[in-house]
C-alpha cells in the first residue's frame, strides 16, 4: 500500500528530528574537548608582523581622528545653525 502525502510529511519530519537528536548527542564533548580544539584552532591562525600590526596600528588611529574631526564638523555646524534659527 502506497503512503499518502500527509504520511510521507510525518516520517520525513520523524527523520528530521532523529538526526538533529544524534547531531546534538555527538556534539557534547565536555570542556577538555573545547580547549583541545581551540589549542587546534590557534594553532593555523596566522599572526601579523610586527611591521603590518604597526601599519595596522596606524590606519586605525587616522581613521579615529578622520572621523573625529567629522563628528566635530557636523556637530559644530549643526549647533550653529539651531542658534542662527531659534536665538
Amino acid at each position: 500500500m502506497a503512503k499518502t502525502s500527509k504520511e510521507k510529511g510525518t516520517s520525513t519530519a520523524r527523520q528530521r528530528a532523529v538526526a538533529a537528536s544524534t547531531r546534538n548527542k555527538k556534539k557534547k564533548g565536555g570542556i577538555k574537548e573545547y580547549f583541545k580544539g581551540v589549542k587546534l584552532e590557534m594553532k593555523k591562525v596566522v599572526w601579523p608582523t610586527k611591521k603590518e600590526l604597526g601599519s595596522f596600528t596606524a590606519v586605525v588611529l587616522v581613521t579615529c581622528v578622520v572621523f573625529a574631526a567629522v563628528f566635530w564638523a557636523v556637530d559644530t555646524g549643526v549647533l550653529a545653525a539651531i542658534k542662527a534659527v531659534c536665538f
